[in-house]
Formats: C-alpha cells, sequence, structure tokens
C-alpha cells in the first residue's frame, strides 16, 4: 500500500510509540523515512504531501518492524554520524558513541603538535571511526586502523574509502593481546577504544547491546582491564621514544587504567570527561615528565 510521506512517518512512529517515548519513536521515525528515500530532513518536509514508492513504504515497515524486536536503530540503517562523518556499521563492529568523541578529542589536541606526516595507531579500531576522526581533522596524519577481526577491518576499509579522507590510511590484522608485530613499525601515538566490559557487566547488559553488538569487541577480561594491560606493556614497542597512548575506559576504571600506565612507563599527561561528565578518557607519554 503506498503512502504519503508523511502518512509513512506518522504510522511508523504511532507504531513505535508502543515501546518507545514520543521524543525517540519520532527520531526512529524520522530518521527511517529520510534513510529509505534519500531525501534531507528538508526535502521530506518539503514533499510530505507527495506519495512514497512502495518499495519505501515496504522499507519502512521492514525497519519499524526490525526496531520493535529490539535492533538498534544504527544497524536498521546501516550507517551512525560520529565526528562529522558518515561511518557504516554492521552487527561485526560497535556502534559508534557519543562517548567515544572524549578520546578522540584528547588524540586530536595532542596530534596536531606532532611532528609532520604523525603516524598515528587506531588498535582496535572496530568501524575505523577513531582513526577516520583523527585523520579527519589532522590532515598530514599517516593513519593505521588495527583490528583482529577480519570483518571489522574489512568495515573499516569500507569506511576509509567511503569518507574520502585525504590523509593516508592503511587497514591491518593486529592483536591487541599479543606483542605488537614488528611489521608495524613505530607510531608516534596509539589511540585504542579496546574492550573494557567486566564479567558482571557482560550479564547486565540491555538486550539491544547484547543480542546485536559483537562481544568480541566488548569484553575486557574478568575486570575488564585485559586490554589496557597489555597494550600498555605489548605495544611499547610500537611506540616511538616519547610517543603518546590515548585510552578510552568504562566508567569508574580512570585509576586503575592510570596504575596500569604508569606502571608500565608512562607519564599520565591529561584525563577528560565526555558529554554526561563521566571521566572517560586519558592521554600518556612513554616516560614522560610533566602532568597537566
Amino acid at each position: 500500500m503506498v503512502k504519503t510521506y508523511a502518512q509513512a512517518y506518522m504510522d511508523a512512529r504511532k507504531t513505535l510509540l508502543e515501546q518507545e517515548d514520543a521524543n525517540t519513536a519520532s527520531f526512529m521515525a524520522r530518521q527511517l523515512i529520510m534513510h529509505y528515500s534519500g531525501k534531507t530532513h528538508a526535502q521530506f518536509l518539503a514533499d510530505q504531501n507527495l506519495y512514497a514508492s512502495e518499495e519505501i513504504c515496504s522499507a519502512m515497515d521492514e525497519g519499524v518492524t526490525r526496531l520493535r524486536s529490539g535492533e538498534p536503530l544504527a544497524y536498521v540503517l546501516g550507517e551512525w554520524e560520529f565526528y562529522g562523518l558518515k561511518i557504516q556499521v554492521s552487527p561485526d563492529v560497535l556502534i559508534p558513541r557519543d562517548d567515544t568523541c572524549a578520546v578522540v578529542q584528547l588524540a586530536i589536541s595532542q596530534a596536531l603538535f606532532l611532528p609532520e606526516s604523525p603516524r598515528i595507531l587506531d588498535l582496535c579500531t572496530g568501524s575505523g571511526c577513531i582513526g577516520l576522526a583523527i585523520a579527519s581533522r589532522v590532515k598530514d596524519a599517516r593513519v593505521t586502523l588495527a583490528d583482529i577481526s577480519k570483518e571489522a577491518l574489512a568495515m573499516a576499509k569500507k569506511n576509509a574509502a567511503s569518507n574520502r579522507l585525504a590523509a593516508p590510511i592503511a587497514c591491518v590484522q593486529a592483536d591487541a593481546l599479543k606483542p605488537a608485530a614488528p611489521f608495524l613499525g613505530k607510531f608516534d601515538m596509539i589511540v585504542s577504544n579496546p574492550p573494557y566490559i567486566t564479567s558482571w557487566e557482560m550479564e547486565q547488559l540491555p538486550d539491544s547491546v547484547a543480542k546485536y553488538e559483537p562481544h568480541l569487541a566488548l569484553f575486557g577480561g574478568e575486570d575488564g582491564l585485559d586490554f589496557y594491560r597489555s597494550i600498555a606493556k605489548n605495544y611499547k614497542s610500537a611506540l616511538k621514544p616519547g610517543g603518546y597512548l590515548a585510552f578510552e575506559f568504562g566508567m569508574g576504571q580512570g585509576d586503575d587504567v592510570c596504575r596500569i600506565l604508569k606502571a608500565n612507563g608512562y607519564t599520565i599527561l591529561e584525563r577528560t570527561r565526555d558529554y554526561n561528565d563521566r571521566e572517560r578518557a586519558v592521554l600518556a607519554q612513554l616516560g614522560g615528565k610533566e602532568e597537566r
């Protein structure tokens, strides 16, 4: 059954209201109609009384059904915006979240003062969102996206190609729980949002995360700190003398992560908070002397 764009939107919103609040239902329905029609919000408003194709109406119905089953909106759309970039996503990679902007901003602020054409490694890259966000702001950076998951790397490669950034981007397979492979060479900076969910927290995850997002990118060991221990120790060999390491971490993990860094010869330079005023990221220097 064909409908006007306005009818398709309102029907989707009405159905979603059965389990979402008004703002969320409106947002989801709006994102669906814009995605499946290929229209901007302004174009949708201008064309709302025109009839949508049968294909668009059918896609809207399918999208609503997937949302009602608990599937995250980002996976239904197949993409999500992060730091001004359009990032393709699938259940092979985590959905980029605003929390991660904290570590991105820390990395960019420091990278702008690195030597010309700095080498930056985004370890546990997933969709590639962190490394690509840095590359979009640090134009002369040479960014390497690394992950153990071949499926995640394939998605990162797609995102590197689709965003057409000026900076050269490389994608390599690397295991953050093992010593850094010599072929990686030396980097001016390593940035990572590693898995940091504890065993107990894994059992408490909401269904929208537990059933759809990759556990490989979530579980950080019994106490959630396995990857921090490994990267701080095993990836020192991949950093240039005085190089920088920036981590995202989970709520309440800041002190433990900083202790791990200090024990491995790093100096803590800065700890910062996310948009929800939760401490979220740290910048450290290998062998540095000054804190700020």
